[in-house]
């Protein structure tokens, strides 16, 4: 058994199906003929038993029949051509035959009847030649004192065996053409079943073998069938589009990491140069070009480190969430903030609002934010953070503000304003904030403000208290 299935595992799926088909019907054919030969068996059998009870004998020949009895209780002459077999049997298991019948073979049963015990009797019996009869017996009497007799009439079964041999091959021969004609329609229902897995095998086949992502499958219907046609539709097109993404992103970072690799380039030649020629650079210039090698270190170190950002797909998340002072961390990033403009004045006004998020990085969203308010801000603007009580974080500067125009492009990779092309940063610092925001379950947003500037809005699920510390050893629902 085992290794009959681990054969059919080996098969086609196709040939599976058509054997799986076959045997099904042909079940399902060999379970009907079946059926239909013990119900007609029954009802030959019943009708059978039917005419034996509406037969009887006529009382003359009953009483000439047991007047014509030999001592020894048989008949001095028989023939073999009746339909019926008529005979007398008494209470001693003596019997006379009819003439023209054939001699069945007493049972007990037929006793009990001519000794009075059983009223009738209906059962199987044979012939003294072996041939299989159907006995009905039934009481009477005899001569002037009324002796009690059995009379026993008798119908044999071969006419039913005959018709039931001719039904069983009749059958047969239907159950066998059934079987071919359910390995023909287990054929075609696997074609026709399969025809659109083989369309999705060879599509599958198609981009394994020329990553061409292009390709969709017809999808109709809602079987089965179609359902994973438009799931490999999506597929591919979620494949595509990554692809197409991170061939963007390659090509971004190339040109982004182009520029401040040429000016490291071209200042450590002009070092080099001058150790090479012997020509000392003035100090002034040389102060300046270490100033600016450092510089474009930084900008690179920040370029390197906001692509490994951006690098972790977007199913895998972030990290451990967990219960954090949005308010707490507004500081913290305001501290860095203060750093890089010191020449600014940062009004803040913060309420307690506690979020579910990871603390790094959303410190590094809002450090960004905040940069960008500060680079883009002139000497001695203000800076306005506020954190509402609803727990709407808000940053507001006063710089050139943003065209209408270019709001829906702030938050794609490597995009900047033509206006800020010329100031350092790589275009991924909102792209990343973004990222962050979403994942918390929040949403950001970026305004022009009242009197010029720009206003960011980030808001994040949360509350206003910290959530109730379990106690120690108690575990999460």
């Amino acid at each position: 058994m085992t290794s009959l299935a681990r054969r059919l595992r080996t098969l086609p799926l196709r040939s599976r199906l058509a054997m799986l088909v076959a045997t099904a019907v042909a079940v399902a054919v060999a379970a009907a003929a079946v059926a239909c030969w013990l119900l007609t068996r029954t009802q030959l059998e019943a009708e059978l038993d039917n005419s034996l009870r509406n037969t009887s004998a006529p009382p003359g020949l009953v009483q000439d029949l047991a007047s014509r009895c030999s001592p020894s209780g048989t008949s001095p002459e028989t023939v073999n051509s009746a339909f019926a077999y008529i005979q007398i049997v008494d209470d001693d298991g003596g019997r006379c035959v009819e003439s023209s019948s054939k001699p069945v073979k007493i049972q007990a049963s037929d006793l009990a009847v001519a000794r009075g015990t059983e009223a009738s009797a209906l059962h199987n019996s044979t012939t003294e030649d072996g041939a299989p009869v159907r006995v009905h017996t039934t009481a009477g009497r005899i001569g002037p004192t009324g002796v009690r007799i059995a009379v026993s009439i008798s119908r044999p079964l071969g006419e039913i065996d005959a018709s039931l041999n001719r039904l069983a091959l009749l059958l047969t021969a239907v159950a066998g053409a059934g079987v071919i004609g359910a390995g023909a329609a287990g054929l075609w229902v696997a074609r026709t079943g399969l025809r659109p897995v083989d369309g999705l095998t060879r599509a599958v086949e198609h981009v394994a073998r020329t990553e061409d992502l292009s390709l969709r499958i017809p999808a109709e219907g809602e079987d089965e069938i179609a359902r994973l046609s438009r799931s490999f539709n999506s597929m591919t097109a979620a494949l595509a589009s990554s692809r197409d993404r991170q061939a963007q992103l390659i090509a971004d970072a190339g040109h982004e990491l182009r520029t401040p690799l040429t000016s490291l380039r071209t200042n450590i030649e002009l070092l080099a140069r001058s150790e090479e020629t012997g020509r000392a650079i003035p100090p002034e210039d040389r102060t300046a070009l270490m100033a600016s090698v450092k510089a474009q270190m930084t900008e690179l170190a920040s370029l390197i480190g906001d692509l490994q950002e951006l690098s972790r797909p977007d199913a895998s998340g972030p990290g451990p969430l967990q219960v954090v002072a949005l308010h707490t961390i507004v500081e913290s990033a305001l501290e860095r903030a203060r750093l890089r403009g010191p020449d600014l004045t940062i009004e803040v006004a913060l309420h307690p609002w506690y979020v579910r998020a990871e603390p790094a990085a959303l410190e590094r969203a809002l450090v960004n934010v905040l940069d960008n308010a500060v680079k883009f801000s002139p000497p001695g603007a203000v800076v306005a953070v506020a954190l509402s009580e609803r727990g709407e974080l808000t940053v507001r500067d006063h710089g050139p503000g943003i065209p209408a125009e270019e709001l829906p492009h702030v938050f794609e990779r490597f995009w900047r304003s033509p206006s800020a092309r010329a100031l350092p940063g790589s275009g991924l610092g909102l792209s990343i904030v973004a990222r962050t925001v979403q994942q918390t379950g929040g949403e950001i947003a970026l305004r022009p403000a009242a009197g010029g500037g720009t206003v960011a809005a980030i808001r994040i699920p949360g509350a206003s208290t910290p959530p109730p510390s379990r106690p120690a050893g108690a575990t999460r629902a």
